[in-house]
């Protein structure tokens, strides 16, 4: 009757106890995952551009207070608002989306504030070189989408880059060294 007891004890205790949670892994919804990069212009202005086709994965375990983020930008959908000039980014000169077709992220470390992700260290890939990066997240939340239902993380990553450091050497300095990037992301659960 004692073990009973014991063995009930245990076993309520056990239920009793928080779970653990399991790392989730959310895909990139490439509707609302736009990167955007910011150089200065011959000291006169800031000029902006996008591409359009990016996807990736994050991978969030709240409890252990890790994760992973994988980023993959399609070089040739550069968008400039000008198809001459969007034909000239993608050339030898800037992006040689011919011979290096994709620009990537992977983290090697995500860091949490509490639940929220604000940033990751990890390796970026431009030109066929690869630099350690960090990345900041601001406004990182997860929850329902209004619309459809489904779980969704989102926020804004922000990094900057120096071109040179990845053999993108054209026009400089009239053409800044310096690149901040921009990506607004969202995410579906998987």
């Amino acid at each position: 009757m004692k073990s009973t007891i014991a063995l009930a004890a245990v076993l309520a205790s056990a239920l009793a106890a928080p779970a653990f949670a399991a790392p989730e892994s959310y895909t990139l919804d490439s509707r609302h995952t736009f990167p955007v990069f910011e150089i200065n212009h011959l000291g006169f202005s800031l000029q902006r551009g996008r591409f359009n086709k990016t996807e990736g994965k994050i991978v969030i375990d709240r409890a252990a207070k890790t994760g992973s983020v994988e980023l993959a930008i399609e070089a040739a959908s550069i968008d400039m608002g000008i198809a001459k000039w969007d034909e000239h980014m993608v050339s030898e000169d800037f992006f040689n989306a011919a011979q290096f077709p994709t620009i990537t992220f992977k983290s090697t470390k995500v860091t949490f504030q509490g639940d929220k992700v604000v940033g990751a260290d990890g390796d970026f890939t431009l030109l066929g070189v690869t630099k350690p990066i960090k990345v900041a997240f601001a406004g990182f939340a997860c929850g329902d989408h209004p619309m459809n239902k489904k779980p969704l993380c989102g926020g804004n990553a922000t990094a900057t880059i120096k071109r040179s450091d990845f053999g993108m050497t054209k026009y400089l300095p009239g053409i800044a060294d310096e690149v901040k990037i921009y990506v607004p992301i969202e995410a579906f659960k998987d």
